[in-house]
């Protein structure tokens, strides 16, 4: 069984400033919840260390596509099958919208249950409320 989920937020802060944090791995695990650590291996290929209700999960991800200011997607090469992109759009020139959308493959049932009572995207919601609040910090300062 295949799980996905589409979550988006409206940022008071122009896709210039969303673009450069969400880019910079090293600020993922600030507004990333179950995210403890993000290792780059090479320009491409993440090490990613997860923290989730029930399990610790371990994997490395590749970006398959990096578009500036615009997109970035990535897929899983070991570990939990899992691929996702963000897009970021302009609004206007002081906002703009990001959209997560993952796409995974449950296993155990811990993560079944997460997925079957959308805990999943409520997480991927809360987690998007953090980025939020980073990005209009940052453009407010």
């Amino acid at each position: 069984m295949s799980a996905s989920l589409v979550e988006t937020v409206d940022i008071e802060a122009p896709v210039a400033v969303t673009w450069a944090l969400w880019s910079d791995v090293s600020r993922w695990p600030s507004f990333l919840s179950h995210v403890r650590l993000v290792e780059p291996l090479d320009e491409r290929r993440f090490a990613w260390q997860l923290s989730l209700p029930g399990a610790d999960k371990n994997f490395v991800a590749e970006l398959t596509e990096v578009i500036p200011e615009d997109r970035i997607a990535w897929q899983t090469t070991e570990g939990v099958h899992h691929a996702g992109v963000v897009t970021f759009h302009r609004l206007s020139d002081t906002s703009s919208r990001v959209t997560l959308q993952i796409e995974y493959d449950p296993k155990g049932f811990v993560e079944h249950i997460g997925a079957l009572t959308n805990l999943d995207s409520t997480l991927a919601n809360y987690d998007l409320g953090e980025f939020q609040k980073l990005a209009e910090t940052t453009a407010a300062g």
